[in-house]
């Protein structure tokens, strides 16, 4: 049974999407940028995006009936090469031991305070 989970982004309406999909034992989940969505404003540092990325997307999980340690894929979108470097500590407090799949890309965001955008795949562990 499909479904949807909101984080309650304006973006999710106006562009017609949800935060996550959930469909049997499989979390979607949606590019997050560093929004913080109950105030919308956005952090100027990459690591304080990637932590309000972190959060949004551990919420959206738990609501879903997940958790990180059931991730097994991220998508990470920076929009300069050198953030690497400086979100990698950041990503690997939440994913360190739990080592999903990963791809890193370099490239533009739809808005220019957007640093950093991840998304996710999660299977439910039996």
């Amino acid at each position: 049974m499909r479904r949807l989970i909101s984080s309650g982004s304006p973006f999710e309406a106006t562009a017609g999407y949800s935060r996550a999909v959930v469909e049997g034992n499989w979390c979607f989940v949606s590019g997050t940028t560093g929004y913080d969505y109950a105030t919308m404003t956005m952090p100027d540092s990459v690591e304080d995006q990637t932590r309000n990325c972190l959060a949004t997307i551990g919420k959206v999980l738990v609501d879903a009936g997940f958790s990180f340690e059931d991730v097994v894929r991220c998508h990470y979108y920076v929009t300069d090469a050198t953030f690497a470097d400086r979100v990698f500590p950041i990503l690997g407090e939440t994913f360190g031991t739990i080592r999903p799949a990963a791809t890193m890309v370099v490239c533009d965001l739809i808005r220019p305070e957007m640093l950093i955008e991840i998304e996710v795949t999660a299977l439910r562990r039996t």
